[in-house]
This record gives C-alpha cells, sequence and structure tokens, in this order.
C-alpha cells in the first residue's frame, strides 16, 4: 500500500510540476507582489521606520517570505478546482490509484513550486542589500518553518479548491492570509501599535513565525520563539490535513 502510494504520489506529481513548467508565468506572478511590497517598504517607507539598528530589508524579509507562501497557495486552490471541473478526479476514480494521493500531488507541487519563488525573493533581497551571517544549521531552521508554513498554508487551500463554487471563490480566501502579516511583527515592532491591535499582532502564529526566522538569519538566540512557531505550524498543519482530508472524502462519497 504505501509503494503503491508512493509511487502514484510521485507520477502525479510529476504531471503538476509539468503544467508548471509550462506555464512559468505561475511562479513569476506569485513573486512579483512579495518583490513589490518589498521594494515599498524598503525604499518608501523604509527610512521612517525606526527598527533598531539592523538594515530595514533585513528586518523586513521574514515577513515578506511569509507573503510569498501565502500569495503562491492561491495557486493551489486554482488548480485543484480546475482538476475537479475538467472531470480529473472522476477519471482517477476509475483507475487503480491511491486516493489521498491526488491531494498529496498538488500539496507536493506546490511546496516546490513556493520554494523556487521563496528563492527568487531571497535573490531580490541580497541584490537590495540583505545579508545575513546565519550559519548551516540556522538556515536549516528558517527552512524548516518555512516548509512547515507552505503545507499548512497549502492544507488550507485544498479545502477552498473542493469546496468553492467559482475559480474567483478557489483563490480568493489566500487574500487575507497575504494581509496577515500586516497585523504582525513583519513590518514594524508590536510595542509600537495600539493595545487591542497589538494584543492581536503579538498573540497570532505570524508573529512567533516571523520573530523565529528573524532571530535565526540575526544570529540571535531564539529560545522558545522557535518551539512556538514550530507548535503553530505543526497544529495548523494537522488542523488543515484533517479538515482538508474530511472534506476530500465527503466530496468523493
Amino acid at each position: 500500500m504505501t509503494t503503491h502510494f508512493s509511487g502514484d504520489t510521485a507520477a502525479l506529481t510529476g504531471r503538476s510540476l509539468r503544467h508548471i513548467l509550462r506555464s512559468p508565468d505561475t511562479i513569476i506572478t506569485t513573486t512579483i507582489m512579495p518583490i513589490m511590497f518589498m521594494l515599498l517598504f524598503v525604499y518608501v517607507f523604509g527610512g521612517a521606520i525606526e527598527v533598531g539598528t539592523e538594515a530595514y530589508v533585513d528586518y523586513l524579509l521574514p515577513g515578506i517570505l511569509l507573503i510569498t507562501v501565502a500569495s503562491g497557495i492561491a495557486y493551489t486552490a486554482f488548480r485543484l478546482f480546475m482538476d475537479l471541473q475538467g472531470g480529473i478526479f472522476e477519471r482517477f476514480q476509475s483507475m487503480p490509484v491511491a486516493r489521498s494521493s491526488v491531494l498529496w500531488a498538488h500539496v507536493l507541487t506546490s511546496l516546490v513550486a513556493n520554494l523556487v519563488s521563496l528563492a527568487v525573493v531571497v535573490g531580490v533581497a541580497l541584490l537590495m542589500g540583505f545579508r545575513s551571517g546565519a550559519g548551516p544549521l540556522a538556515w536549516l531552521g528558517v527552512l524548516t518553518l518555512l516548509v512547515l508554513f507552505t503545507l499548512a498554508l497549502t492544507w488550507l487551500a485544498v479545502i477552498p479548491g473542493l469546496t468553492a463554487k467559482t475559480v474567483d471563490g478557489a483563490s480568493a480566501f489566500a487574500y487575507p492570509l497575504i494581509f496577515l502579516p500586516f497585523l504582525s511583527s513583519a513590518f514594524v515592532p508590536t510595542e509600537t501599535m495600539p493595545g487591542p491591535v497589538r494584543a492581536f499582532a503579538e498573540n497570532q502564529p505570524v508573529t512567533s513565525i516571523v520573530d523565529a526566522i528573524r532571530g535565526l538569519l540575526d544570529q540571535q538566540p531564539v529560545g522558545s520563539d522557535f518551539a512556538v512557531a514550530v507548535a503553530w505550524c505543526v497544529a495548523l498543519l494537522v488542523a488543515a490535513y484533517v479538515l482538508a482530508m474530511t472534506v476530500y472524502r465527503r466530496r468523493l462519497s
């Protein structure tokens, strides 16, 4: 069964990746908005925002990376919706294909595409002056958080991909996720926010993840921040996976 699932998932993931390679504008589109945000905040607002001694692009980058992921997962819902509308799922049901491999293929495709987009954004940040003396272990910690965050949001994206009535509805759910970092420590320290906004910002998952990534890149001790960020990512991932699989089973029944 495991071999059957793995083989089916690999084959279907290859199919989805080929679609992306034939339409690279998907990755280009998902990187444009985060890069524009980065340019806007660094070169227009950056001089007016006090974040300490570090360059503002260094402070800003962790939040931009999360926005990149939130922007990219909208395409997962879009591709899933289009497969449903095209009758691909019904065709797979008539074949000896592991049912869950269909969803996992979309999720793994999203992970690969988002990692490419993240690499592009980091490359642009380097051109803008971003520098980090973080070692391999710190970068591994950053990659771990980004992978977990991407998987969690991608499984969330599966739900509207399965339930939406229109293609716009399938991808529109990502918009609130894109702007959630604005209500966090991604752009300004939470200490500068008014009371209720600060309380929300300091107790939502994006702030924990941003602070952990920033600490790793700045070679600062992250302590409990990393553990809290991982806990948020894993909790969101498990909840999204369970809900998505439940919706998927009902859709097929």
